[in-house]
């Protein structure tokens, strides 16, 4: 699915899958029945219908594997923010035991952290673009700036550990996000979802082809369910970009104010 696709609201894509599906539908039913004539006709017509379950069944198998590769990449694309927020969060408090310039070292670099990543990061995501040759800069610094802390009481030195615990936290929770940006629906999953369906709408139009209009409803019917199916998962293949994706809010809602 090109970037276009994904960029723009899910009625869009839904109309680009519905018009391009029934299309390549039209052009098989137009080719059989030109093709039904004869001793074709008749062979087409020997073909048992016996054939179009065990398709069928394949084909929603095929749609049920690669529907829940796209769930749960979603849901590991949630959990990675969510994680990196309340990382994010816990520094911020635990940061609060050492009043002064290094508590607010911490909560400004934390700041531009979740402004970067909203900004900068959440586009590259979106374009699968994101890489880990670049380490958060604020973070890292926010990491640095906790291990030279000193620690004036037994208090300090366990909050010292916390905000140390929780930076780690937040850069690993940001590693997993990148990571799972990179994930989408190959082109050979793609490729055997679409042939599997062309296959079946090949077996049905051959199938009916002795009854014109029998042909074009159950061919209409199946090409519904295969344009429904393409646009759910298109729709959500890609887990920080398009209607559904996973957005900034919960980094945005824990981003310390100056």
């Amino acid at each position: 699915m090109s970037d276009w696709l994904h960029e723009h609201h899910v009625i869009w894509l839904a109309l680009v899958v519905f018009g391009a599906v029934f299309l390549l539908a039209f052009a098989i039913y137009l080719t059989v029945t030109r093709l039904a004539t004869g001793e074709r006709g008749k062979a087409f017509a020997r073909i048992s219908p016996g054939m179009l379950p065990p398709l069928g069944i394949i084909f929603g198998l095929l749609v049920g594997f690669l529907a829940v590769q796209v769930w749960n990449d979603a849901n590991r694309a949630r959990l990675a923010v969510d994680e990196e927020a309340s990382a994010l969060r816990s520094a911020v408090l635990v940061s609060a035991r050492f009043p002064g310039q290094s508590e607010e070292r911490i909560r400004e670099l934390v700041r531009g952290h979740v402004e970067r990543a909203a900004t900068e990061e959440w586009p590259a995501m979106a374009d699968q673009h994101a890489t880990l040759t670049a380490v958060a800069p604020e973070l890292a610094a926010a990491l640095e700036t906790a291990l030279e802390l000193e620690p004036r009481d037994e208090g300090q030195r366990v909050a010292q550990r916390e905000l140390v615990t929780s930076l780690e936290a937040a850069l690993d929770a940001r590693r997993q996000r990148i990571i799972v940006s990179e994930s989408s629906v190959n082109w050979v999953k793609w490729g055997g979802v679409l042939f599997l369906a062309v296959l079946t709408l090949l077996a049905i139009a051959f199938v009916h082809s002795e009854n014109r209009l029998a042909t074009a409803l159950a061919m209409a019917i199946f090409a519904s369910a295969v344009a429904v199916s393409i646009t759910i998962i298109a729709a959500q293949e890609r887990p920080f970009s398009g209607q559904f994706g996973v957005d900034p809010d919960a980094l945005l809602q824990v981003e310390p104010r100056p």
